[in-house]
């Protein structure tokens, strides 16, 4: 008698949920799926009618063509810029890594003097605004020839990356059973030894995290491109270069789509390849 209407009820609130997680997720994807399918839609085409009415017959070839990317990757450098984004992008998220993977493990590990003070100081810095920092920095990579360069902006994406990754590995490190760096330890293994064969391991959650972290701010970053690498062709990233061709084209529907699409692939796969990760890495610390 009384679990009737407590079934029906789950139900209904059940319903409910994953009705309104499809709607969130409808909403979400709908831009990306127009941008899409606007990228290989003719000019004509995106000017005269709306992206939805391909699904009206989805399956009529001469409604989509690659005349769009060809001239968004050849003729407006995007292809250059694409290689460039790489160029800054793949070491600027490996080597505060590689830094933030050595000081995190002596602050949790290593006992030297000033330790708490160092790492005080190391983690205010995320609370810096980078703007604060954009036009000292500059100053002295003009003195040093640093600027236009990609050395130089490896650096700096270094500098900014560093605080945050200490946080996070050193919140993951901490939390490692002590008995297993101790029976290393016993064993005769080095501190080296000891956070190569051991503690990164254990931490590959945390360090996949704050890779994606990392490497979607850099690849969307236009300001610190900008300031530091400036716009010349041979050095632009792809945000750069997309913002040029706004300027310059920016009633061409059909060229900004496809290059915002070019833009938007890479950071794709690298959140869906990395997501099993993520999440195990950002709760990395917060259980015992």
């Amino acid at each position: 008698m009384f679990k009737r209407p407590l079934y029906w009820r789950r139900l209904f609130s059940s319903s409910l949920l994953y009705g309104t997680v499809f709607l969130v997720c409808f909403l979400w994807v709908l831009p990306t799926v127009g941008l899409m399918v606007s990228s290989f839609r003719p000019p004509n085409d995106i000017v005269t009618s709306g992206w939805w009415t391909v699904f009206r017959n989805p399956l009529k070839i001469d409604q989509y063509t690659l005349e769009n990317y060809r001239r968004v990757i050849s003729s407006y450098g995007l292809g250059i810029a694409f290689l460039n984004s790489l160029t800054v992008a793949i070491p600027s998220t490996v080597i505060p890594i590689t830094v933030a993977a050595f000081a995190a493990y002596a602050f949790a590990w290593m006992k030297f003097p000033g330790r708490k003070v160092f790492f005080t100081l190391v983690i205010a810095m995320i609370v810096m605004p980078l703007q604060m920092a954009l036009i000292p920095v500059l100053r002295l990579y003009i003195q040093w020839k640093l600027n236009g360069t990609f050395l130089g902006i490896w650096l700096v994406h270094t500098g900014f990356g560093i605080p945050l990754a200490v946080y996070l590995l050193y919140s993951c490190i901490s939390q490692l059973p002590r008995d297993l760096v101790e029976a290393a330890a016993m064993d005769g293994a080095s501190h080296f030894q000891i956070l190569t064969s051991l503690i990164l391991p254990l931490s590959m959650p945390t360090i996949a995290s704050f890779a994606v972290f990392q490497f979607l701010w850099i690849w969307n970053d236009l300001l610190v491109s900008l300031v530091f690498l400036g716009t010349s062709q041979s050095v632009a990233t792809l945000t750069v270069a997309l913002s040029e061709l706004v300027g310059t084209r920016g009633q061409d529907w059909h060229l900004l789509t496809a290059g915002a699409f070019v833009a938007t692939a890479v950071p794709l796969m690298v959140f869906f390849s990395l997501q099993r990760y993520f999440v195990r890495g950002i709760l990395a610390g917060s259980v015992k």
